[in-house]
């Protein structure tokens, strides 16, 4: 996504852009959900019509999320984008984006891995495994997770109470024509189970599954019992094993500095509960390729710093969000969702204090819950956001409710 943003936005067409990536890091499948925004922004890097790119990523619309068993009335809610019923989403097959945006990418593709990025005066110097070093002007880090979170480095976000991911794939359960779009409303599916929740998402060739839970709480053995015993109910008696995932919930603290970038897991990572990590990645690239392209290079290192906080504000936003999900429990008085209601979530308040964090993202959250709780929420007040509007924060309190 990096590299066909830089290719349609870079005005000097003599720059040489290099596509680093390593192709023995195979393709999961993960990530296969998205926000509306998605939709526009791989029409404009591709030149090709929606119809067409869902068809090429073999995806459905989603509409919102269903959440099924949560909060303290334990009921079934869908969380809509909107306008609802009108603004759309993808679900998409990560195995064939990258496929579709090399497609949009004027660049040279080096296959090799990286060791090390480092910034340098005036760019950026990155080493490789049995390859010559290179220098560069500006570098898109998108090498994923941290090996271990430093507090230094890192804002770790404990109020999310997950931590592990069990992938599996089954059989499409949305029938789709060759060559013709599926108009359906489809959504994805978050599932409130004893040990986490299951989402499931939609596409034309397969359906995915991911079982989210906190492995200090809960074993595996467990976890994938259950999970068995919830396709066995959803009637998918066949499915693909596909990985084990463990993952940190975190903020970087330094996602831009001027001369590198990072995006997607390597910048902040949050469970994919509401899909962010599209998002954030479409957000972080446009950002930092707007101030890169269109402002005085002598006003570089002021902009970083802007840059940079506003886009660690804007991502322990998103994980506020997620995390708050947690607080009004589900339907299971399990050992996983007294853990989350009752230890992790109400770590947040010290977890995102300014002092810690460095940034305004609990203040925001807080006027956001403030406003939630008046009997009239004022006009002016309608468009307020905390990453995501004011309409997700009231239809996730009435569903869950808090």
């Amino acid at each position: 996504m990096a590299a066909a943003t830089v290719t349609r936005l870079h005005p000097d067409k003599d720059h040489e852009l290099h596509h680093i990536h390593d192709s023995r890091i195979p393709v999961i499948g993960v990530g296969e959900g998205s926000w509306p925004s998605l939709v526009q922004h791989l029409q404009q890097l591709t030149d090709l019509s929606q119809e067409t790119v869902q068809i090429r990523l073999k995806g459905t619309r989603k509409y919102g999320v269903a959440f099924e068993g949560w909060g303290r009335r334990g009921r079934d809610f869908i969380h809509h984008f909107t306008p609802q019923q009108v603004s759309y989403a993808y679900h998409l097959s990560a195995d064939v984006m990258s496929e579709l945006l090399q497609e949009s990418t004027r660049a040279r593709h080096i296959d090799a891995q990286v060791l090390n990025i480092s910034s340098v005066d005036g760019g950026a110097h990155v080493e490789f495994e049995d390859r010559a070093p290179e220098r560069y002007d500006l570098v898109f880090d998108a090498r994923g997770f941290p090996g271990e979170l430093d507090p230094d480095r890192h804002i770790h976000i404990p109020f999310i109470p997950t931590d592990t991911a069990v992938i599996r794939r089954g059989p499409a359960v949305v029938k789709a024509e060759q060559d013709v779009p599926v108009l359906e409303h489809t959504y994805t599916r978050a599932v409130a189970r004893p040990h986490g929740w299951i989402f499931v998402i939609p596409l034309t060739v397969h359906t995915s599954y991911g079982y989210i839970f906190n492995r200090e709480v809960s074993g595996l053995a467990d976890v994938e019992s259950d999970f068995d015993a919830f396709l066995q109910t959803d009637g998918v008696t066949e499915f693909e094993q596909r990985a084990v995932i463990p993952f940190p919930n975190f903020v970087h603290r330094q996602m831009y500095d001027g001369a590198v970038a990072r995006i997607g897991n390597a910048a902040a990572f949050m469970e994919p509960l509401e899909a962010t990590a599209i998002v954030s990645a479409q957000f972080q690239i446009g950002m930092v390729l707007q101030i890169r392209l269109n402002r005085p290079v002598e006003n570089l290192e002021h902009d970083a710093l802007v840059v940079n906080r506003f886009l660690v504000s804007n991502m322990l936003c998103y994980g506020l969000f997620v995390g708050w999900h947690y607080s009004c429990g589900s339907g299971y008085d399990s050992a996983f969702w007294r853990h989350a209601r009752d230890a992790a979530w109400p770590q947040y308040r010290k977890a995102a204090d300014p002092d810690v964090t460095g940034c305004g993202a609990l203040h925001k959250f807080d006027a956001m819950i403030e406003l939630l709780n008046q009997p009239v929420i004022k006009q002016a007040d309608w468009s307020r956001m905390c990453a995501v509007p004011l309409t997700s924060y009231a239809q996730m309190s009435e569903g869950l409710g808090c």
